[in-house]
């Protein structure tokens, strides 16, 4: 066994020696969340022998299924991270409300914001799912905030990271100051840095989306998918390779492993839902880590970062991963939403004319 390995939590003490602007209490909220999923790692393992896998009965405020996991994970970060003295409040996707900190504990001055278990969909065919979460600052003076003290825009997040559960457990962090992964090592119950400095390249050939979904998307991203399935022979003139995991955390740390562009863009399966991912813990925290490791955010038309919330469990549109792609995919809507994307057609010198056009 290695000694003198740096652990997360040597990390982030020696992060805030160097960074003033990084308080204790941000420090020690930090490692609250470290156990916190050591905790849900260790049920998310058990799962199947602790008979936790399926249906908890209910539905969360999304509408959808809980599973019995989610809410054992949501119970976990609320009780790992309510007593410390560092919060002055919780949002959390398994809750319709803002959590308030129990009476009897100290309140601080940051809020915490998370999807206790992403990917649950997943569980039952054992594969990878993860933790989210982002930090913000309350407002001055405020101890007990309200639901607008959490409408922050994803640019003033001073922490954003995910947990992964899979073959080996890991927390992906940044501070502001690029993005570090850290691994679980068992023997002894630390997460320990050996990913440093994470940078996604610029360009990639493989692309992640839900590709039963085609006929719902708008066009400018019908026409970046075919452009990259018609591989070498088309467009792009290189191939690339497609991916779905079902699992944001899992998606996204490909990308940061590997390079990649990630989409779940708006479509028109459910004209009321302007997205399918949550804005304020899932998107938000996701292009900050995105954005730290050089890659780009986007809803598409905008900057994710940029996005002004209106609710807490606001959805929006999310492109992320490889910056030159994520450009590409923002160039193709803007031509979509100024009609200059469409060729000219005439009835007589088209495919379907008495003439076919060369290629």
């Amino acid at each position: 066994m290695q000694h003198g390995r740096t652990t997360l939590s040597k990390f982030i003490i020696e992060e805030h020696r160097r960074h003033p602007a990084q308080d204790e209490q941000l420090t020690a909220l930090i490692n609250d969340i470290q156990t916190a999923c050591k905790y849900i790692g260790t049920r998310v393992a058990r799962g199947a022998l602790d008979g936790a896998i399926g249906a908890a009965g209910a539905k969360n405020v999304q509408g959808e299924t809980q599973q019995k996991l989610d809410v054992i994970s949501n119970e976990i970060m609320l009780s790992c991270c309510e007593w410390g003295g560092q919060l002055a409040g919780m949002v959390s996707e398994e809750l319709e409300h803002a959590y308030e900190i129990p009476a009897e504990y100290p309140r601080g001055r940051y809020l915490l914001l998370f999807d206790p278990l992403d990917g649950s969909s997943n569980i039952d065919v054992n594969l990878t799912v993860g933790t989210i979460f982002s930090v913000l600052e309350a407002p001055p003076g405020i101890t007990d905030p309200r639901v607008e003290d959490f409408l922050q825009p994803g640019s003033k997040q001073v922490c954003a990271g995910y947990a992964l559960f899979g073959p080996a457990d890991m927390i992906v962090l940044t501070l502001g100051r690029g993005v570090h992964g850290f691994t679980l090592d068992p023997q002894i119950g630390a997460y320990i840095l050996t990913h440093p400095d994470l940078h996604i390249g610029e360009d990639t050939q493989e692309f992640a989306i839900n590709a039963s979904n085609r006929r719902f998307w708008e066009p400018p991203v019908q026409r970046y998918i075919d452009e990259c399935v018609k591989g070498q022979a088309g467009p792009r003139q290189k191939d690339f390779n497609m991916r779905w995991i079902a699992s944001l955390v899992a998606e996204v740390h490909r990308i940061l492993m590997r390079g990649g562009v990630f989409m779940y863009p708006k479509d028109y399966k459910d004209p009321a839902k302007p997205g399918r991912l949550r804005l304020l813990y899932e998107a938000n925290p996701m292009a900050m880590i995105v954005e730290q490791a050089g890659g780009r955010a986007s809803t598409g038309r905008g900057r994710i970062l940029d996005v002004m919330p209106q609710a807490l469990h606001q959805r929006v549109p999310v492109i992320l991963g490889s910056r030159r792609e994520v450009e590409r995919l923002e160039r193709y809507h803007v031509e979509y939403d100024s009609g200059t994307d469409e060729r000219f057609e005439s009835p007589l010198f088209n495919t379907r004319s008495l003439f076919r056009a060369t290629q």
